[in-house]
């Protein structure tokens, strides 16, 4: 068995989960998201793409209903006993199986929480499930349930994302000497990602973003690699990923003479950053982080060009995203706690101008100050 974390820290996370579910009056969990199903157990596979689930109930025995390729993948990489296999076939629905098994597992007319805002769960398999329970047990939207447990890590998580932080600053080191004019992309890429494997590091759940001319402006991947002029910006955004647990940066870099703009919107990035840096300890909520960030753009007179979100709660995530789902947004109450990994960043594209301005890091949080968990320092890079 391939586990990352011992079996006590596992049967912790399970006393976790069964008293929330008690204190919320749930009989059982169905988990679809494939890092609820990693955090409480260890499953580690790409098949959530297909139809599975994890049934959790409130005595905390669990049973997994997955296809044939992934039993032995759940019984090397898990502590989950009891699998169970749906068996491909054409117009299957294995939510009749799922049906079959909670009523093997006397959950008839009992309630039962269900992950359903995850990539684990698409809308063909929630109507086909809602149809399945709908005069057989009581469901409630427990979507966030894990979710908001894993928002605290523990110490060997910790540990994880500090692995990932050193990935991503070993990735970044390989990187900058393939900056330059005459310079491709791709060399740039491969540099990134090769020093993130060599380094005993995973995929990370979605593609690095790297784009230089008007795509430094993009924030999302897209196909295709450019050579980089005499004079030319650099978007970066990365993720050192360890055992599932990222920490994300993202930069700007300026090839050649950086324009005034340039160095006015790093300033103004710079500024924000610091600010988020004082309020990204307890006692506050991760809608005022937003708040700072949003005063200084628009104080600055950049409302236009800044985003509306200014970072996320990281940790073990699966494909298509690293973002957890507690966000820096308007109005967030989520309180900020010790022991979160968080990243922060900054991005300010002045379309106008055709102009990038990039900047972020993961942070722990402590009992005071947060811990920036990179080593290279909040500057304008110049290649």
């Amino acid at each position: 068995m391939a586990l990352h974390f011992t079996e006590a820290e596992f049967a912790e996370r399970r006393a976790r989960l069964t008293a929330r579910m008690a204190e919320d009056r749930l009989d059982a969990m169905l988990l679809f998201a494939q890092e609820s199903m990693y955090w409480l157990t260890g499953y580690d596979t790409f098949g959530f793409c297909f139809f599975q689930v994890l049934v959790v109930k409130a005595d905390g025995s669990m049973t997994l209903l997955t296809r044939s390729p992934d039993l032995r993948q759940a019984k090397q990489t898990s502590t989950i006993d009891n699998i169970l296999v749906w068996v491909d076939r054409m117009n299957a629905d294995p939510t009749v199986d799922l049906r079959n098994l909670l009523n093997d597992l006397d959950l008839l007319g009992m309630r039962v929480g269900i992950e359903y805002d995850t990539h684990g769960m698409t809308g063909r398999v929630a109507r086909l499930l809602d149809n399945q329970l709908n005069n057989f047990c009581e469901t409630i939207d427990a979507s966030y349930l894990v979710s908001d447990l894993r928002i605290i890590k523990s110490a060997a998580e910790i540990a994880k994302v500090r692995q990932a932080a050193a990935l991503a600053d070993g990735a970044l080191d390989a990187a900058r000497p393939l900056i330059g004019a005459g310079r491709s992309e791709a060399a740039i890429l491969a540099a990134m990602q090769a020093a993130i494997l060599a380094g005993g590091g995973d995929y990370a759940a979605n593609n690095f973003v790297i784009g230089s001319g008007e795509d430094a402006l993009l924030c999302r991947y897209k196909s295709g690699r450019r050579v980089l002029a005499e004079n030319d910006q650099l978007t970066l955004e990365w993720a050192g990923a360890s055992a599932h647990y990222h920490a994300p940066m993202l930069r700007t870099l300026v090839i050649g003479q950086p324009s005034p703009r340039h160095r006015e919107l790093f300033n103004a990035a710079l500024e924000g950053m610091k600010a988020i840096e004082q309020v990204l300890r307890p006692g506050h909520t991760f809608g005022e982080v937003f708040d700072v960030h949003a005063k200084v753009m628009d104080d600055r007179g950049l409302t236009r060009q800044r985003f509306n979100k200014c970072g996320y709660s990281v940790g073990a995530r699966f494909a298509p995203s690293w973002m957890e789902h507690q966000m820096f947004l308007a109005g967030n109450t989520q309180e900020i706690l010790p022991d979160m990994t968080l990243f922060a960043h900054m991005i300010i594209m002045d379309s106008d101008r055709q102009t990038a301005m990039t900047l972020g890091q993961t942070y722990l949080t402590t009992a005071t100050a947060p811990q920036a968990l990179s080593r290279h320092p909040l500057e304008l890079i110049l290649a």
